[in-house]
């Protein structure tokens, strides 16, 4: 399984959001996407996950152009958990989960036996079960984005788009969400592609980094050869320390108070 991206730009209007982006993603592989607020992160997951479509460049899934691709079709090989999640209709928690069953239905079917089992094997292992029959409505930012997540992942598809996935997460359900998403990319051959803002949590869990600035790949390779001092001071404009840590057996970022480049 391959997504690949053939000079693909995307502008709204007259200002460019994606430029020239030519990228070839393998299956069984964690990528991480960082790099300053808009430089066109959330857009390049957007056309992804074809929300948008590339002004010009071709994005294509298995050798086949998304664009020819049904919605369902998309629903059944993409999933996303996005930044943020309204709900304007009183689903309970378990409702919003089971709806990542639906791709896998046939017209006019219900839920059988097996997908309650997996929504309630997810569930358990995102900690959400706890809340299933509250409505999504009265959940806390972060008890809603594991529920946003717990759907994705019941979606069971061979690609999980996070888009800043994390960012109403405590740091403990932060590392449990990724460490099951790392999981399923280990076991299962899952592609998973994080659009990310904390570094070192990318760099214990992404094994290929892109990096993106003013809408451009600048950088991408595996983490170690992507994540230096260099990069990340032409990419984010501050000074920083990397070294390999022994504790997280993984290359970390550490800043002090004067890091910021004028």
């Amino acid at each position: 399984m391959t997504i690949e991206t053939d000079q693909v730009c995307f502008g709204y209007g007259r200002h460019p959001a994606v430029s020239d982006v030519s990228l070839k993603l393998k299956s069984g592989v964690f990528y991480g996407i960082l790099g300053p607020n808009g430089c066109g992160k959330t857009t390049l997951v957007d056309l992804l996950i074809r929300h948008q479509t590339p002004d010009a460049g071709v994005i294509s899934y298995q050798g086949k152009p998304l664009a020819k691709y049904s919605r369902k079709q998309i629903a059944r090989r993409f999933a996303l958990v996005p930044q943020q999640y309204s709900v304007n209709f009183p689903f309970t928690s378990r409702q919003v989960v089971m709806m990542g069953r639906y791709p896998h239905l046939g017209r006019f079917a219900f839920p059988d036996r097996e997908d309650h089992r997996q929504v309630d094997e997810i569930m358990e292992q995102t900690g959400t079960r706890e809340f299933e029959n509250r409505f999504v409505s009265e959940l806390s930012g972060g008890e809603r984005q594991r529920v946003i997540f717990a759907r994705a992942l019941v979606q069971n598809t061979p690609v999980l788009i996070l888009d800043e996935a994390t960012s109403n997460l405590d740091i403990a359900h932060a590392i449990s969400l990724f460490s099951l998403t790392f999981q399923r990319v280990t076991d299962e051959g899952k592609t998973v592609i994080a659009v990310m803002q904390d570094i070192n949590l990318a760099a214990l869990f992404c094994q290929y980094l892109i990096l993106m600035k003013n809408g451009r790949v600048v950088f991408h390779g595996p983490c170690d050869q992507v994540l230096t001092e260099s990069t990340i001071q032409s990419v984010f404009e501050v000074k920083a320390k990397v070294y390999e840590d022994t504790y997280a057996n993984a290359r970390q970022v550490v800043f002090n108070r004067s890091s910021h480049v004028p």
